[in-house]
């Protein structure tokens, strides 16, 4: 069977998954779930990151914006594993960030805000 994927935006969507419910076989499983992270606060993320790369340092070490997202989303409590490259370099694994829900993607890029502010970076507006 092909899974269906309905955003519920307005009242006929509402009422086209209450139709969909209702036709449904026994066994059937649905799974309501917040949508994930917006094209905007991706490139705001991306744009953050990059003035953090550029200005900011972590125990003397520079790092790519790369790096600076797995560090910061460690912090903010997602789960990350460091696993050793084929060239010996650090690899970053863990919760990818366009799997974060709207509200806690803004989680996210308040918390790198109040960082830089901490740490003396300088976000660009980049029309945020």
């Amino acid at each position: 069977m092909v899974a269906h994927t309905l955003k519920l935006s307005h009242d006929g969507i509402r009422a086209r998954a209450h139709t969909w419910v209702e036709a449904a076989p026994e066994g059937m499983v649905i799974q309501f779930k917040e949508p994930t992270r917006s094209l905007d606060q991706n490139a705001k993320l991306w744009a953050m990151l990059g003035d953090v790369a550029k200005q900011a340092e972590h125990n003397g070490n520079r790092y790519t914006p790369e790096v600076w997202k797995a560090l910061f989303m460690s912090a903010c409590g997602y789960e990350l594993n460091l696993l050793v490259g084929l060239n010996g370099e650090p690899v970053p694994m863990g919760t990818s960030s366009s799997k974060l829900s709207v509200g806690k993607m803004s989680e996210l890029i308040e918390f790198i805000s109040f960082w830089c502010v901490e740490n003396g970076v300088t976000l660009s507006d980049r029309g945020f």
